[in-house]
């Protein structure tokens, strides 16, 4: 049974639901970033996202177990919300046209897409937990602290390289 054929009758379900909503987002996520990464000119704002990469893919594999355990065999569902921070962020970069200011309009792209993940999946823990499934809550807990762990070390960047070198872009007169 697929979630999206399933009614939202009991947490439970909301769940589900709810996972299958997040997992799509992760894969959008996933064929994303290397585009992104690519454009960045930071060493240390790539290495992040690199980071980030690795962790949005330990997070499909981990709720593959999640879909195993739950008989959610198929992923329909199309995450509008991701969708719409992919597309809004790709806008922006085409009209960035210098490297540092590309970086700043990245990162905050990527903070506000963290931001999101941070509430859904510290969400599904709540209801996990709820529902006495400690395992699941325990696979959402760890996503939630990875996701955390990004938007840290993102605010770091942003104070004290990112946001500084955007400030005063350099300048080429020919």
């Amino acid at each position: 049974m697929t979630t999206n054929n399933r009614p939202l009758i009991t947490l439970h379900n909301l769940l589900d639901y709810d996972a299958s909503m997040f997992t799509s987002a992760e894969i959008h996520l996933r064929n994303i970033l290397p585009d992104w990464i690519s454009k960045t000119s930071s060493f240390t704002l790539k290495t992040v996202l690199l980071k980030y990469l690795d962790f949005t893919e330990q997070h499909i594999k981990k709720m593959e177990v999640f879909f195993e355990a739950e008989d959610i065999n198929a992923l329909k569902l199309h995450n509008r919300i991701m969708q719409a921070f992919i597309d809004e962020t790709n806008e922006k970069l085409v009209a960035c046209s210098d490297a540092e200011v590309t970086d700043a309009c990245l990162l905050a792209a990527i903070q506000s897409i963290n931001h999101y993940k941070i509430s859904i999946y510290g969400t599904a823990a709540a209801f996990a937990r709820a529902l006495e499934m400690d395992t699941h809550a325990a696979l959402f807990y760890d996503a939630e602290v990875n996701e955390k762990q990004i938007d840290s070390r993102l605010s770091q960047l942003a104070e004290f390289e990112i946001n500084k070198k955007a400030k005063t872009p350099i300048m080429l007169h020919h």
